[in-house]
Protein backbone atom coordinates (compact mmCIF):
# COMPACT_ATOMS: atom_id res chain seq x y z
CA UNK A 1 0.00 0.00 0.00
CA UNK A 2 1.18 3.40 -0.74
CA UNK A 3 1.61 5.98 1.80
CA UNK A 4 -1.38 7.87 0.21
CA UNK A 5 -3.18 5.24 0.32
CA UNK A 6 -2.41 4.53 3.87
CA UNK A 7 -3.17 8.04 4.97
CA UNK A 8 -6.76 7.76 2.92
CA UNK A 9 -7.52 4.40 4.76
CA UNK A 10 -6.37 6.08 8.10
CA UNK A 11 -8.60 9.03 7.58
CA UNK A 12 -12.22 6.86 6.55
CA UNK A 13 -11.18 4.45 9.26
CA UNK A 14 -10.53 6.92 11.82
CA UNK A 15 -13.36 9.72 11.33
CA UNK A 16 -16.16 9.32 13.81
CA UNK A 17 -14.28 6.80 16.18
CA UNK A 18 -15.50 6.54 19.92
CA UNK A 19 -12.70 5.40 22.42
CA UNK A 20 -14.29 2.58 24.61
CA UNK A 21 -12.64 3.47 27.77
CA UNK A 22 -12.64 7.34 27.71
CA UNK A 23 -15.21 7.86 25.11
CA UNK A 24 -12.86 10.18 22.76
CA UNK A 25 -14.38 11.04 19.37
CA UNK A 26 -12.37 11.72 16.43
CA UNK A 27 -13.21 13.32 13.69
CA UNK A 28 -11.00 13.63 10.75
CA UNK A 29 -10.20 16.38 7.57
CA UNK A 30 -7.21 15.48 4.39
CA UNK A 31 -5.58 18.69 4.19
CA UNK A 32 -3.63 18.66 0.75
CA UNK A 33 -0.15 19.99 1.17
CA UNK A 34 2.99 21.33 -0.89
CA UNK A 35 4.78 18.04 -0.80
CA UNK A 36 2.41 15.69 1.43
CA UNK A 37 -1.01 15.30 2.06
CA UNK A 38 -1.90 15.87 6.08
CA UNK A 39 -4.64 13.97 8.17
CA UNK A 40 -6.11 16.52 10.92
CA UNK A 41 -7.45 14.52 13.55
CA UNK A 42 -9.98 16.69 15.93
CA UNK A 43 -10.84 15.13 18.79
CA UNK A 44 -14.12 16.35 20.58
CA UNK A 45 -13.86 18.47 23.39
CA UNK A 46 -9.69 18.83 22.45
CA UNK A 47 -10.49 20.75 19.15
CA UNK A 48 -7.32 23.35 20.28
CA UNK A 49 -4.36 20.77 20.26
CA UNK A 50 -5.32 19.02 16.59
CA UNK A 51 -3.13 15.90 15.60
CA UNK A 52 -1.26 16.13 12.68
CA UNK A 53 -0.68 12.61 10.39
CA UNK A 54 1.61 12.18 7.24
CA UNK A 55 2.55 8.62 6.39
CA UNK A 56 5.91 7.72 4.04
CA UNK A 57 7.13 4.58 3.23
CA UNK A 58 8.87 4.00 6.87
CA UNK A 59 6.55 5.42 9.59
CA UNK A 60 3.08 6.96 10.41
CA UNK A 61 4.34 10.38 12.14
CA UNK A 62 1.45 12.48 14.28
CA UNK A 63 2.70 15.41 15.80
CA UNK A 64 0.55 18.13 17.84
CA UNK A 65 1.47 21.94 17.86
CA UNK A 66 1.78 23.02 21.89
CA UNK A 67 3.75 26.61 21.60
CA UNK A 68 5.48 29.19 19.78
CA UNK A 69 9.08 30.44 20.77
CA UNK A 70 7.47 33.73 21.27
CA UNK A 71 5.00 32.59 24.06
CA UNK A 72 7.48 30.94 26.51
CA UNK A 73 9.64 33.40 29.61
CA UNK A 74 12.88 33.77 27.85
CA UNK A 75 14.43 33.87 31.24
CA UNK A 76 12.58 30.12 32.38
CA UNK A 77 13.35 29.11 28.42
CA UNK A 78 16.47 27.07 29.51
CA UNK A 79 14.80 25.25 32.65
CA UNK A 80 11.88 24.52 30.39
CA UNK A 81 14.32 23.07 27.59
CA UNK A 82 15.58 20.95 30.38
CA UNK A 83 12.33 20.13 31.55
CA UNK A 84 11.11 18.92 28.18
CA UNK A 85 14.23 16.45 27.87
CA UNK A 86 13.18 15.36 31.58
CA UNK A 87 9.83 14.80 30.62
CA UNK A 88 10.30 12.53 27.34
CA UNK A 89 10.97 9.67 29.21
CA UNK A 90 8.30 9.69 31.27
CA UNK A 91 5.28 10.22 28.71
CA UNK A 92 4.74 6.90 27.00
CA UNK A 93 4.86 7.09 22.73
CA UNK A 94 5.34 10.82 22.50
CA UNK A 95 8.53 12.80 22.33
CA UNK A 96 9.17 16.45 22.43
CA UNK A 97 10.83 18.40 19.81
CA UNK A 98 10.76 22.43 18.27
CA UNK A 99 10.45 22.57 14.55
CA UNK A 100 11.64 26.35 13.33
CA UNK A 101 9.82 28.60 16.51
CA UNK A 102 7.03 25.84 17.06
CA UNK A 103 7.42 22.99 20.05
CA UNK A 104 5.76 20.21 19.39
CA UNK A 105 4.51 16.61 20.96
CA UNK A 106 4.77 13.81 18.44
CA UNK A 107 4.66 10.18 18.60
CA UNK A 108 5.99 7.70 15.48
CA UNK A 109 4.22 4.12 14.22
CA UNK A 110 5.02 1.48 11.66
CA UNK A 111 3.00 1.37 8.65
CA UNK A 112 1.66 -1.65 9.35
CA UNK A 113 0.14 -0.51 12.34
CA UNK A 114 -3.36 -1.30 12.91
CA UNK A 115 -6.48 1.14 13.54
CA UNK A 116 -6.61 -0.24 16.70
CA UNK A 117 -3.32 0.67 17.73
CA UNK A 118 -3.33 4.41 15.34
CA UNK A 119 -6.49 4.89 18.19
CA UNK A 120 -4.51 4.30 21.12
CA UNK A 121 -1.50 6.15 20.28
CA UNK A 122 -3.79 9.65 19.37
CA UNK A 123 -5.49 9.16 22.31
CA UNK A 124 -2.30 8.61 24.84
CA UNK A 125 -0.69 11.66 22.16
CA UNK A 126 -3.85 13.77 23.21
CA UNK A 127 -3.68 13.20 26.86
CA UNK A 128 -0.02 13.61 27.05
CA UNK A 129 -0.09 17.20 25.27
CA UNK A 130 -2.64 17.79 27.83
CA UNK A 131 -0.63 16.90 30.27
CA UNK A 132 2.30 18.50 28.93
CA UNK A 133 0.43 22.30 28.95
CA UNK A 134 -0.67 21.99 32.08
CA UNK A 135 2.86 20.64 33.41
CA UNK A 136 4.67 23.51 31.71
CA UNK A 137 2.30 26.37 31.82
CA UNK A 138 4.80 28.19 34.24
CA UNK A 139 7.48 28.69 31.53
CA UNK A 140 5.05 30.59 28.98
CA UNK A 141 3.71 34.07 28.86
CA UNK A 142 -0.02 34.18 29.80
Amino acid sequence: MSPEEKLQQLATGLNGVVTYDTGLTFNTEVMAGDEVDVVVVTITDREEFPIYITVDESQILCITHLWKESEVIQEKRVELLDTLLSMTVAMPLSSFSKVGNQYIVFGALSTQSSLDEMVEELSVLSDNTLTAVEELMNYLVQ
